[in-house]
């Protein structure tokens, strides 16, 4: 069984368990499944109107992606970060999107550097009226606006692959007192270190970013101990 959907403008054509799997991953990303919950194969099947098998398929995916732990007697249970975790995420993210900083002030790239300014401008609207739903939403664009500046597939695999895990535990840190302030100033001022096409500064003002918000997620994080 399969079916069609449109993403982004393009069609994509699913199986039945790749929904599943995708429905299941947004879920967790997205914060409906927290931290430890059981995730349970005849509720799931129930509610998606699906059969067992597809689910059992989804959570072994996601086992493999980091989202699920596979308990024997207990079954699939929505997986934390430990401390270890999140400092080898962040060690990785410094490098990736440091570089990535760098290569977006390098690009004579008008467009990219118009887009950026237009976020940052568009966040401190949102942080000044409260939506937080829209400013999660912007620095996530922040992000990806940053990637697309890298122009490096092995670079591009690597962040897709670190993707979800950046989108949950971010949704995570913007409830950390101040954290959306301090994102928005490092925000501002990678940006402004990018339209100068000053790489340098770029690159030092992002890795800066990236270790600040790391920082405030190992002291406020509810997290195991690896």
């Amino acid at each position: 069984m399969s079916t069609t959907e449109r993403v982004g403008g393009e069609l994509r054509h699913l199986q039945l368990k790749d929904r599943v799997y995708e429905h299941l991953r947004n879920a967790i990303i997205g914060g409906d499944y927290a931290i430890g919950a059981a995730l349970r194969e005849v509720d799931i099947s129930t509610s998606l109107g699906v059969s067992k098998t597809p689910v059992r398929e989804a959570f072994v995916r996601l086992q493999k992606d980091r989202f699920v732990d596979l308990i024997p007697y207990r079954g699939a249970v929505v997986a934390g970060y430990s401390k270890r975790d999140l400092r080898e995420m962040y060690e990785v993210r410094e490098l990736l999107e440091g570089r990535c900083a760098a290569r977006a002030a390098e690009a004579d790239d008008d467009q990219l550097h118009a887009d950026l300014q237009r976020n940052v401008e568009e966040t401190r609207r949102a942080v000044e009226e409260d939506r937080l739903e829209r400013v999660i939403e912007l620095f996530e664009n922040f992000d990806r606006l940053i990637y697309s500046g890298s122009d490096n597939k092995w670079i591009n695999d690597i962040i897709h692959d670190l993707d979800g895990h950046q989108r949950r535990i971010g949704r995570l840190t913007v409830g950390i007192p101040g954290r959306i302030e301090h994102s928005l100033s490092e925000h501002e001022k990678i940006c402004a270190a990018i339209l100068k096409r000053d790489a340098a500064a770029a690159e030092k003002r992002m890795r800066a970013h990236v270790r600040s918000v790391m920082t405030d997620q190992l002291r406020s994080f509810r997290v195991e101990e690896a």
